[in-house]
């Protein structure tokens, strides 16, 4: 939702008005990555704070430390935060800015995947492991070989197999990674961005190895295209790719969704492998207050649901976030019920 409108809001009616209330008010989270593990819905969030760093469009002032992780017996159930299970301090290689995390389990053993800058100033992607999902995690002592930009989404498929997801244009740097090393000419997050008229960055994908801890292949682009098979231009800001990777499978159909970034949309396309390329098929949530839209899907049960966050418990502020869901459609014909996030 665009900041010039934040100021014209009725929030007391807004609050009445939103399809679902935040799962946690004690404090801000954004970005859920939701999982079921053992019959229980894991909320791997980012944990927003009140940094008193300047707003900027690299997105500096999202200054987060650490990650909590949020219990739900049931999609109905109260919402439980275990604590903190990762801080910046705790990781070797990292220095701030803790942003989106996902998580994954395997053969009892779970996983916490996590970008942050490290000294340099670069994001890079990290990967930190539980005997437990809710924590603590012990973090690798360095990130991920060839391991860039942010929003690592993780998908086992029913093959077994683990896929990365991951990338984010503007702040989260995927514009200099144009040639295969990052390029640190040019000034805002606007420099090295492809034109109007060309091919759209795309997210990554790389599948990791048995281990988890590692790429197991080069990342490759995942690339969305229209209904008539060309990719999604630069200019086409309503559809294509900004940050927020999610893939989940539903009756044969591999789902890539994402954020659109400053226009505020999450959208998805559908495809027939982990690997796309996904032909765009329309919006699944329509903007939220707040700058940023960030989500996951997750299955519980015979239903699914869509995790997402807003700013309207913190009245506008767009780095101080709160982590809601609400149930999510899959139509007959394969497409997605788009989600209205308030009632008019």
């Amino acid at each position: 939702m665009p900041e010039d409108s934040i100021e014209h809001i009725d929030f007391d009616k807004l609050r009445q008005q939103a399809i679902s209330q935040p799962l946690v008010d004690h404090i801000y989270t954004a970005d859920p990555s939701a999982h079921v593990f053992n019959g229980k819905i894991y909320i791997y969030p980012s944990h927003d704070i009140e940094s008193n760093v300047p707003f900027d469009d690299l997105g500096s002032h999202f200054a987060m430390q650490d990650y909590h992780v949020i219990s739900m017996d049931s999609p109905e159930a109260a919402a439980v935060d275990h604590g903190v299970a990762l801080d910046v301090t705790d990781v070797p290689w990292a220095e701030k800015q803790m942003w989106a995390p996902d998580a994954a389990e395997k053969d009892g053993r779970y996983y916490l995947f996590f970008p942050a800058k490290a000294p340099d100033g670069i994001f890079r992607i990290g990967v930190a492991t539980s005997q437990s999902p809710t924590g603590p995690f012990k973090a690798e002592p360095e990130a991920i070989r060839n391991s860039f930009s942010i929003d690592p989404a993780v998908f086992c498929d029913d093959d077994g197999k683990y896929y990365m997801y991951f990338g984010g244009i503007w702040g989260g740097q995927l514009q200099r990674w144009r040639k295969g090393s990052f390029n640190a000419a040019g000034e805002g997050p606007l420099a090295h961005l492809p034109s109007a008229g060309e091919p759209a960055l795309c997210a990554k994908i790389a599948r990791l190895t048995d281990d988890l801890l590692q790429f197991d292949e080069q990342p490759r682009d995942v690339v969305i295209i229209d209904e008539s098979g060309n990719p999604l231009l630069a200019g086409d800001t309503d559809r294509r790719f900004f940050e927020a990777s999610w893939m989940h499978r539903h009756n044969g159909l591999y789902y890539f969704s994402w954020s659109t970034g400053d226009t505020h949309f999450i959208c998805y396309g559908t495809g027939d492998n982990p690997y796309g390329p996904f032909t765009y098929r329309g919006r699944i949530l329509e903007p939220v207050v707040g700058w940023t839209s960030h989500h996951s899907i997750c299955k519980y049960a015979d239903k699914w649901y869509l995790f997402y966050h807003d700013s309207s418990l913190s009245e506008g502020v767009t780095h101080l976030r709160s982590v809601k869901l609400t149930e999510l459609q899959h139509l007959d014909n394969g497409e997605i019920r788009t989600i209205q996030p308030y009632i008019k």
